[in-house]
């Protein structure tokens, strides 16, 4: 399973929450798995570039697309977490 990390849960909803909402949708969600999965491949591709001994400039604009498609992939999953959310209250 793939684990995402956020660096402070939302006011009033705890890490434990976040995490069985993302284990939720992964196991109900077709949409958010497709997110999931995207995300964590270009985490694999951010660190195999990172991993390079020589950065080049190319590198380096790879790194920047790269660092805003997976931005854009956990934003996507946010908002699907907090929609749900919504529907559960």
């Amino acid at each position: 399973m793939v684990r995402y990390q956020y660096s402070y849960p939302k006011e009033g909803v705890s890490m434990e929450n976040l995490e069985e909402l993302r284990a939720h949708l992964m196991a109900t969600n077709e949409e958010f798995r497709r997110l999931a999965s995207e995300h964590a491949e270009y985490h694999r591709k951010l660190e195999a570039l990172e991993a390079k001994s020589h950065f080049t400039q190319a590198d380096e604009v790879e790194e920047h697309h790269l660092k805003k498609q997976k931005l854009h992939l956990k934003d996507q999953m946010n908002q699907m977490m907090a929609r749900y959310k919504e529907q559960l209250a």
